[in-house]
C-alpha cells in the first residue's frame, strides 16, 4: 500500500434510504391518503415513489399529461380504474401501468372497497404538486379545477382536455 493510499480521505458510499413501515410523509387529499416512501432527496431526483390508498367510490385527478416524467402505478390491492383518452382499463392486484411524458390519463376507484397502489415517478419532480394540494387544503380553500390546472403547471402537466 502506498503512503498515499494510506493517508487519503476514505471514500464514503452513497446512504441507503430504509422507510419502515408507517413511516414516510403522509399527504391527505380529500378520500385519498398518500405515503412518501421516497422523494427524490435520496435518489438524486431520478426517482420518488409513494403508497397511495384509495378509498371506494374515489374519483382521482382530473385528466392530465406530464410534459417530464414517466409516472408508474402497481396496484398491490383492489382495483383501480385508469383512463387513458378515451380507454377505460380496470387494473387489479398485481397489474402494473406506466404512463410515459405525454399520455392523458386518469385513475379512480369505482368499487366498494379500497385499493392501494404504489406509485413512481421519474424524476421525482411530481411529489411537490400533492404536498401543494395538501396546503391547498389546509388554508381552507377547495381544489378547484383552476387551483389544480394552476398547481400542474408549475411541475410540467397540464389538463388534458383534448385526451387524445
Amino acid at each position: 500500500m502506498t503512503e498515499e493510499a494510506k493517508t487519503s480521505e476514505p471514500q464514503t458510499a452513497p446512504a441507503v434510504s430504509v422507510v419502515g413501515p408507517g413511516d414516510g410523509e403522509t399527504i391527505v387529499l380529500g378520500t385519498t391518503r398518500m405515503r412518501v416512501l421516497e422523494d427524490g432527496s435520496h435518489t438524486g431526483h431520478r426517482l420518488a415513489i409513494a403508497e397511495s390508498v384509495l378509498a371506494p367510490h374515489t374519483q382521482g385527478p382530473p385528466q392530465h399529461r406530464h410534459r417530464e416524467h414517466d409516472e408508474g402505478f402497481y396496484v398491490l390491492s383492489g382495483t383501480v380504474r385508469f383512463t387513458v383518452g378515451e380507454e377505460e382499463y380496470d387494473a387489479a392486484a398485481g397489474t402494473l401501468v406506466m404512463v410515459p411524458p405525454g399520455a392523458p390519463h386518469t385513475f379512480a376507484n369505482p368499487t366498494d372497497q379500497p385499493a392501494v397502489m404504489l406509485s413512481t415517478f421519474t424524476p421525482d419532480l411530481y411529489v411537490q404538486y400533492f404536498r401543494d394540494l395538501q396546503e391547498v387544503l389546509a388554508a381552507g380553500r377547495p381544489l378547484t379545477p383552476q387551483t389544480n390546472a394552476d398547481a400542474m403547471s408549475r411541475y410540467a402537466t397540464e389538463p388534458a382536455t383534448d385526451r387524445a
